[in-house]
């Protein structure tokens, strides 16, 4: 293999990204692998986790072991679309309006606690995530490319807070969990910040191109999808609508993220082709965030993922006798 086969081969992006990450974070290895789907897929990730588990750290330090730029807003409820997209500013000094273009023009964008800004600014991402442009004062911007959102929720916090519609959870190929770290890894923590306090994002170099991520997408793109795995996609989703514990399942939508989500998996472990475990490995993250529980399953104290774990569970993939590598398909 050349080094540029190397350097564009999606499962050795991965690793380079995720030895760069990991000279910081300890563990979280499935949310860096998660960012790199997402970031191969053209997909955006939804963190959960409560403060000080290090969901902002790692969006910074994914970006920074990508290359690529960085863009951060603090959402609030006095935050504005404009403080998101940006606004023409008028300049005295030539007597005209420039556009002064706001932290949405970044490659990696962190929506730090999404659910503090109202709907309206919360909508101002809407455009942004579906069709990578932003519309300000009647012009349509595009947004740098790859383009990815990572926006970060605290589970605890329930006071002043705007729960993400339908339509805005739905724009989110993932939602990952970052949870507190066991007390082996958070031995490692104290042992690693004692030994050098200030060690960050801004320590970690480049470990991949803007390029070596276009390529690697481009291969990500070509992985094929057998007629039974794309089957097993509707099951899953048919599962989610037919359940009688959830008034809305998966949309066309979530079963096409599925799909692209098991094309990225499946090119990270070395694979032009899927198959089921692919999908069924993703289908959490990629499902559970889309669909909306029913009243009974509310007043029983079920979650969406408890739900969607379960129809996973209850759904077979295709035997043993479906073909999915494209050099055996007829």
């Amino acid at each position: 293999m050349t080094t540029s086969e190397r350097a564009t081969a999606p499962q050795d992006v991965h690793a380079a990204v995720a030895d760069a990450v990991g000279r910081v974070l300890v563990g979280n290895d499935d949310l860096v692998r998660g960012l790199t789907v997402a970031v191969l897929t053209g997909g955006h990730v939804l963190l959960q986790g409560v403060p000080g588990v290090g969901k902002t750290t790692a969006a910074r330090l994914f970006a920074r072991a990508t290359g690529l730029d960085y863009g951060r807003i603090q959402m609030t409820p006095d935050v504005l679309p404009a403080d998101v997209t940006g606004t023409h500013v008028y300049r005295q000094q030539t007597g005209e309006f420039e556009l002064q273009e706001g932290p949405v023009f970044a490659n990696v964008v962190v929506a730090d606690e999404i659910n503090r800004a109202t709907p309206k600014t919360q909508s101002a991402l809407l455009e942004a995530m579906q069709e990578g442009t932003v519309t300000i004062e009647g012009n349509t911007r595009s947004l740098p490319d790859p383009f990815l959102v990572v926006a970060t929720q605290n589970p605890v916090e329930t006071q002043g807070v705007f729960a993400l519609p339908e339509a805005q959870r739905d724009r989110f190929l993932f939602e990952l969990r970052v949870e507190i770290p066991d007390r082996e890894r958070e031995l490692v923590i104290l042992d690693r910040f004692d030994t050098d306090p200030d060690l960050g994002p801004d320590d970690v170099d480049p470990a991949v191109s803007r390029a070596d991520l276009l390529a690697a997408r481009d291969v990500v793109g070509a992985v094929h999808v057998a007629r039974p795995a794309k089957e097993y996609v509707l099951d899953l989703a048919a599962a989610t609508r037919d359940d009688p514990a959830l008034e809305y399942g998966a949309s066309p939508r979530a079963a096409l993220a599925l799909l692209r989500a098991a094309k990225g998996a499946a090119a990270l472990a070395g694979r032009d082709y899927v198959i089921p475990d692919d999908l069924k490995g993703l289908a959490l993250q990629t499902l559970a965030h889309r669909v909306v529980l029913g009243t009974d399953a509310e007043l029983s104290d079920q979650s969406p993922r408890e739900v969607v774990g379960r129809l996973v569970d209850e759904t077979a993939p295709p035997g043993a006798e479906a073909t999915f590598d494209p050099a055996t398909d007829d």
